[in-house]
């Protein structure tokens, strides 16, 4: 068995205009003076990382990775959730998602379809060029409009919806393949890979490519009442990165699972800081230990009550008492010995 690497930090929910958050340098500097030991860089933060360059230029990842190195740090996955996003967008939310993407191919869905899968395509030659087996992303959605079935679903959608998202998809899969990396989506509600079905459908429509794998967050099985410890029984062969983020579930008499468009804090089911929420995670951590799972305990933070500066400084510690460091040998390995068949026979009474 391996122990699971970490504690590391995403870095999206932090990065921002003011120091030290407005670049590597600083953000390096303040993950490892609260105690991280790796990072997940959002590339659409480009204070962070030039993407261009990075497929360009291995001087350039060198030099990015050395960098991050100095303050003792290592790059766990690179992030294109917000690009994955727009590999797969129904017309329903062209407006609000075009703000993920750069003004020339706004208000142009084929335009933003074909630079996004161009941009996830040279993310995975930068996680190359940095030496990564590993990245994170969203799979997008042309579906989940249809999500809850009313009016019915016409006949025929889902199967052409699935088989939509993988042709769009499998050229980056094969891209990825090509640079040994794993795309790991994000399970995740308002994508098309939602739960285990979906990712079970997506899988079937891309003949089980061996690159289609999963990104594990607790948090949204739990927003979606999703046993998240089966999970890991059922799919820990295709868990390939992980997201350490808590959740809490309390329906009530006027709301449950959809949450009445109720802003997060009074929503049934919300996102907590580390440890302020419902996750079992010593489950969770025993359970990725024992199918030798080898990935980053990454902390996503996300919490509509605690502070970011708080749950930061809390989760370090909280990922490290959780991290589980490998038995070398059977606890009961002084009770055993040399297989002696005679003796053997003798036990049975053969």
């Amino acid at each position: 068995m391996k122990t699971l690497k970490g504690p590391a930090v995403f870095l999206a929910q932090f990065a921002g205009s003011e120091a030290p958050f407005n670049s590597l340098e600083g953000m390096c500097q303040w993950a490892a003076d609260l105690g991280y030991k790796g990072i997940q860089i959002p590339t659409w933060e480009s204070s962070l990382i030039d993407i261009e360059k990075a497929a360009e230029s291995q001087t350039y990842c060198d030099e990015l990775k050395g960098k991050v190195k100095s303050y003792g740090l290592e790059i766990t996955e690179l992030s294109t959730h917000l690009q994955g996003q727009l590999v797969a967008v129904n017309p329903a939310y062209d407006t609000m998602f075009d703000g993920f993407a750069p003004e020339q191919v706004r208000n142009n869905p084929k335009a933003r379809t074909e630079w996004a899968i161009d941009f996830v395509k040279k993310s995975g030659t930068a996680s190359g060029r940095l030496g990564l087996n590993a990245h994170a992303t969203f799979s997008g959605a042309l579906m989940w409009h249809t999500m809850y079935p009313w009016p019915q679903r016409p006949n025929g959608l889902v199967e052409m919806g699935f088989k939509e998202l993988a042709e769009r998809w499998l050229p980056i899969l094969n891209h990825f393949d090509e640079h040994g990396i794993d795309v790991c989506y994000e399970i995740h509600p308002g994508e098309d890979l939602h739960d285990g079905i979906s990712y079970e459908r997506f899988l079937e429509a891309t003949n089980n490519h061996n690159r289609a794998n999963i990104l594990y967050d607790p948090s949204h099985f739990v927003l979606q009442q999703l046993d998240y410890l089966a999970f890991i029984d059922i799919y820990h062969e295709r868990i390939r990165a992980f997201h350490v983020k808590d959740a809490e579930f309390n329906p009530t008499g006027r709301q449950g699972v959809y949450g009445g468009y109720a802003d997060w804090q009074d929503r049934a089911g919300r996102f907590r800081s580390l440890g302020d929420g419902q996750v079992d995670f010593r489950s969770i951590f025993s359970k990725l230990t024992k199918y030798d799972i080898d990935v980053w305990a990454v902390m996503e933070w996300e919490c509509c009550i605690k502070s970011s500066e708080q749950g930061a400084r809390e989760g370090a510690p909280f990922i490290q008492k959780h991290i589980i460091e490998a038995a070398e040998r059977s606890f009961d390995d002084f009770a055993g010995g040399d297989i002696d068949e005679d003796f053997l026979k003798g036990v049975l009474g053969i």
